[in-house]
């Protein structure tokens, strides 16, 4: 059962997916972490740690800006344009662009949170450059400093590090380390994975037009007038993946509102991949081909994906389940027979919805046309007895 703070987060959340659907499609993937060590709230790349206290006493439409802000600064984690800028103030000059932008949505902000009007419009480049000379009395080398801030304060804090190290034992050490890269290196992975959501998400509220106010001071938005293979891709996976929403009954997130919504029946994506590992497919097509699989398993945050590898015989199949890593050993580089893969899905698996066949369609065809809805994904155009080629860029 939800405490009254876990509903009104859920409310602010589905009033977020209403009034600003980007903002409100990254904030539901934020991973909520309750932390009564902080006064407010933090986001540290994939995941949004909260005061009980401080997210209780905000108001609903507070608490929207508070969430967006969280889910803003998840989507920029793993962002390449800090260069050698230090990170404490970069992410100060990044908060500033971030709160500045959400005010100017329409948003609002919680009382003790800084809008800067002289920040407004502003790039976070700009704002570090204006910081930076606000504190330049307090005699700091960026050059000589990078990433770490003041010099003598990061000494004193190196000093403190060394002191609380005890005996500086280096098999101790070693192994310290050893779990902190480990550590930062699957923060690392998980910051960029929301960074891909985040960007899938912006291109697709792009198509629609419905991008925030200001929002190309923090992404790069293409042309959308373009349409790419890419986007053909997700548009025909995106059709089977909402034919699980049922329209009845009504969803009860929104009521609170008025608000009368359909309800979702299944959010998980179930979906069939083949891959051609045959001799005509040459290495570049394969790594295309596993580049856009892992994309794919970015984009749906809920899946279950039947993984098929085949030449003129199935080679291999695993069953891949949500949050697990792709994992594809290609076999084969024989001749090129279509028919097992679809004999193996009549016999053995669950008929899905959509069938995707990475492949050069160089090969034998099924003489039935299957119950369900196959996508031939080549590098060339070419016909086929049914389903639809989808020509993609090696």
């Amino acid at each position: 059962m939800q405490t009254p703070l876990q509903r009104k987060i859920s409310e602010a959340k589905a009033k977020l997916l209403v009034d600003y659907p980007y903002f409100g499609t990254l904030a539901s993937r934020l991973e909520l972490k309750q932390n009564d060590n902080i006064q407010a709230y933090l986001s540290d790349g994939t995941r949004f740690e909260y005061n009980d206290q401080y997210l209780s006493d905000l108001t609903q439409e507070e608490l929207s800006f508070a969430l967006s802000n969280g889910a803003m600064h998840a989507a920029l984690a793993y962002d390449n344009r800090q260069n050698n800028r230090m990170s404490w103030l970069w992410q100060l000059a990044t908060d500033h662009a971030i709160n500045a932008m959400l005010v100017a949505n329409g948003l609002e902000a919680p009382m003790e949170v800084v809008v800067d009007p002289r920040f407004e419009g502003m790039y976070a480049e700009e704002i570090y450059a204006i910081l930076k000379d606000d504190i330049q009395n307090e005699a700091f080398d960026d050059d000589d400093s990078n990433e770490t801030g003041f010099n003598e304060e990061n000494q004193k804090k190196q000093e403190q590090l060394k002191n609380a190290e005890g005996d500086h034992d280096p098999e101790k050490k070693r192994e310290q380390m050893q779990v902190e890269n480990e550590y930062r290196q699957e923060q690392i992975a998980q910051e960029e994975m929301f960074e891909q959501f985040a960007n899938d998400a912006l291109e697709k509220m792009n198509r629609q037009g419905d991008l925030p106010l200001d929002i190309e001071r923090f992404f790069t938005l293409h042309d959308s007038s373009k349409i790419n293979w890419r986007e053909q891709l997700y548009r025909a996976i995106d059709r089977h993946y909402y034919d699980d929403y049922r329209m009845m009954p009504p969803s009860k997130k929104l009521l609170y509102s008025g608000i009368y919504l359909p309800s979702l029946y299944s959010d998980t994506l179930r979906l069939s991949i083949a891959i051609d590992s045959s001799g005509s497919v040459d290495e570049v097509l394969l790594g295309t081909f596993l580049s856009e699989i892992t994309s794919i398993l970015i984009h749906f945050p809920s899946y279950i994906i039947d993984l098929i590898v085949c030449d003129a015989k199935i080679q291999s199949y695993r069953q891949i389940l949500s949050g697990e890593v792709l994992e594809v050993t290609l076999k084969g580089g024989g001749g090129t027979d279509f028919r097992p893969v679809f004999e193996l899905i009549e016999r053995e698996l669950t008929l899905p919805a959509l069938l995707l066949y990475f492949t050069d369609t160089e090969g034998t065809f099924p003489t039935s046309t299957p119950f369900y809805d196959v996508l031939w994904v080549s590098a060339t155009a070419s016909k086929v007895p049914f389903g639809e080629v989808l020509e993609i860029e090696a």
